[in-house]
Order: C-alpha cells, then structure tokens, then sequence
C-alpha cells in the first residue's frame, strides 16, 4: 500500500482546509517545493498534489509552482483540481506530472477520461460527503453515489479512484473505512483512500482491509502529517509492515 504525501496549493502555499470549506484554511507552509523535498527525503515513492484555486475555478493558478514542484523531486507527482479539458491535462503532463486527477469534468465528460487515459495516466476523483459524490471544489452535489460514477469508468483504461470523504477530510478522526471497503468490493479498478487519517492506527486500519484478495493501492496523507502526528516516515514503516 502506497504513501502518497499530500500538498494542497492555495494562492501558491501549502494549505489545508476543513471538511472541504475553503473558508476554514490553514497555512503550513509558504514553499512548496521545499516541502516536496522533505517529503521525498524521508523517503516518499509518490507525491499528491492538488489545486485547490483551480479546483474551484477551473483556472490553472499554480501551474508555474507544480512545474518547479515536478523538476525538483526524483519521483513521480500525481496532480488534481481543475483538470477539466485535454488542454488542461496536456498543460501538467508537460509540466512534469506523471498522473493527473480528473474530478468534476469526469462526471461532466466521461469520455475526457477516457481520452487523456489512451496517452497518459490518469486517476479519476471522486469527492463524496455521505457518498455523494460533489464536484466544483466540493460545492456542487450529483446526486450520484461513489459506486455509480466508479462504475461507468471500468473500461476506461484509469489508473486508479482517489477517494474522498469530504465529511471527515481534515478532521484527523479517521478514514471512511466502510465506504472504501464498499467500493473497492464493488470495483477492479484501484483504490486510493483519501481523508481523515490522523494517527498511525488509521493506516493500520486501512491497509489490514482486504476484499477477494484486494487492498487499497494507496492512502492519501496530508493533515496528519503537518500537525505532527506522525511522520513519513513513520507512516512508511507501518504501511511496509502491513
């Protein structure tokens, strides 16, 4: 099960927000790409990052920080928020990223999807509060339940479904461990736990779960991380472990 190191951009500083409300923000950092690196030399694999202005917009804020972000760590940066057209993704591909994250234009354009996958690889996003999955910055609801959405892209050749609930994101009480585990029992495609995690039990939770022979590919780490709980490290040592 794999780390992913989360860096939430805002206005080009590393942030995160509460329950996805962009108005409760917190500021750990004004470098990105210093963070980037303290994170890989503690020995992250990947690293997630999002875009938080362009998540809400759909205009690409911080593409110049992602791009010296990209060029200045080793490993691969998987990338989300406002990847919304091919020119989008093509744009952060260019810019170094190894896989973009597509959120709300997957719902919009399933096809899109499916487009960029033939090239490149590409995750699709899903933000649910209660399961529903929200798009727009985590403003906007569907209507439409994780599993329904996940479902119309098992042809799509994507690489993985980062999964958030939105509810618990932020909150460091724990992972939505009984609707992760729903829907990686409900689809072959991998699952990337996302939001909640705030000790090294989570982890152990998470990659303890097992469906039909099948674990989470990853966990998404951000707040945790920031506030001290535990280190990359550390997280690295109980995921390898598991």
């Amino acid at each position: 099960m794999r780390l992913y190191p989360a860096i939430d951009l805002r206005g080009g500083n590393c942030v995160r927000l509460y329950q996805g409300d962009y108005g409760r923000e917190t500021v750990y950092g004004t470098d990105p790409v210093a963070q980037a690196l303290a994170f890989v030399e503690a020995g992250a694999s990947w690293l997630h990052v999002v875009d938080l202005d362009a998540a809400l917009s759909g205009q690409p804020t911080n593409r110049r920080v992602i791009a010296a972000l990209c060029a200045a760590v080793p490993v691969p940066v998987q990338v989300g928020g406002g990847v919304r057209s091919v020119e989008a993704a093509s744009a952060l591909f260019d810019a170094g990223v190894a896989r973009v994250v597509i959120g709300t234009a997957a719902l919009e354009d399933p096809n899109l999807v499916r487009r960029v996958a033939a090239e490149h690889q590409v995750a699709v996003g899903l933000d649910a509060r209660g399961g529903e999955v929200a798009t727009h910055g985590w403003t906007a609801r569907t209507g439409r339940t994780v599993a329904d959405v996940a479902a119309d892209f098992v042809d799509a050749g994507v690489a993985a479904l980062v999964v958030t609930e939105i509810s618990v994101d932020g909150t460091l009480g724990g992972p939505d461990v009984l609707g992760l585990t729903a829907l990686l029992a409900s689809t072959d495609i991998p699952v990337i736990a996302s939001g909640g995690v705030g000790q090294l039990d989570h982890l152990r939770t998470l990659a303890s779960v097992e469906v039909d022979g099948r674990r989470f590919e990853g966990v998404i780490v951000g707040k945790a991380i920031y506030e001290g709980a535990f280190g990359v490290a550390q997280a690295l040592e109980v995921l390898d472990a598991r």
